[in-house]
C-alpha cells in the first residue's frame, strides 16, 4: 500500500507541475502580447510625431515664403517709382549729379537685395504671351511681330520661388 500511495503523490505532483507550466506559458503569452501591443503603439506614435514634425517644417517654410512675397509685393511700387524717376531724367541731366547718382545707387541696391532674396524679374519683351506670367492690357495687329508676341512691357512682373508676385502688364501683337 505505501507504493500505491507514493504513485498517487507522483501523479499528483506531475499534474501540479503541468498546471504550473501551463499557467506560466499563459502568462508569457499574455506578456508577449502586451509587449507587441506596446511596440506597435510606440512605432505609431513615433510615425505620428515624425509626420507632425515634417508638416510643421513645411508650414513654417510656407508662412515665411508668404511673408516674403507679401513684403516684396508692397515694395515693388517703390522700386517702380525709382525706375521711373531715373528714366524721366536720364539723358536730360548730368549723370555725375550727386542726387542722380544716389537715386541710381539706391535702385541698384534694391535690385541686388531682391535678387539675393530669390526674386526674379519676369521676362516679357519679345517673349510669347503667357497668361501665367503676363497680363495683357493692350493688343495691336502688326505684321512686324510674331503671333502673340509681347511688344511693350508696361510694368515689370516679378516672381519668387516660381510663384508670381506680380504679373507683367504688357501689350501684345497679333
Amino acid at each position: 500500500e505505501p507504493i500505491d500511495n507514493q504513485e498517487e503523490k507522483e501523479v499528483a505532483g506531475e499534474e501540479t507541475k503541468e498546471s504550473e507550466e501551463d499557467k506560466y506559458e499563459k502568462q508569457i503569452k499574455e506578456l508577449n502580447a502586451k509587449v507587441t501591443e506596446a511596440q506597435d503603439r510606440f512605432q505609431r506614435t513615433l510615425a505620428e510625431f515624425d509626420n507632425f514634425r515634417k508638416r510643421t517644417i513645411k508650414e513654417k517654410a510656407s508662412m515665411y515664403d508668404d511673408g516674403v512675397r507679401d513684403t516684396i509685393e508692397k515694395l515693388l511700387p517703390l522700386f517702380d517709382n525709382l525706375e521711373r524717376a531715373i528714366g524721366a531724367v536720364e539723358g536730360k541731366i548730368d549723370e555725375n549729379d550727386p542726387l542722380f547718382k544716389g537715386v541710381k545707387l539706391t535702385e541698384k541696391q534694391l535690385k541686388d537685395i531682391l535678387a539675393s532674396m530669390g526674386v526674379e524679374e519676369i521676362k516679357a519683351l519679345g517673349e510669347k504671351f503667357d497668361p501665367n506670367l503676363h497680363a495683357a492690357v493692350a493688343h495691336v495687329d502688326d505684321e512686324n511681330y510674331g503671333e502673340n508676341e509681347v511688344i511693350i512691357d508696361m510694368q515689370k512682373g516679378y516672381k519668387y520661388k516660381d510663384k508670381v508676385i506680380r504679373h507683367s502688364m504688357v501689350k501684345v501683337a497679333n
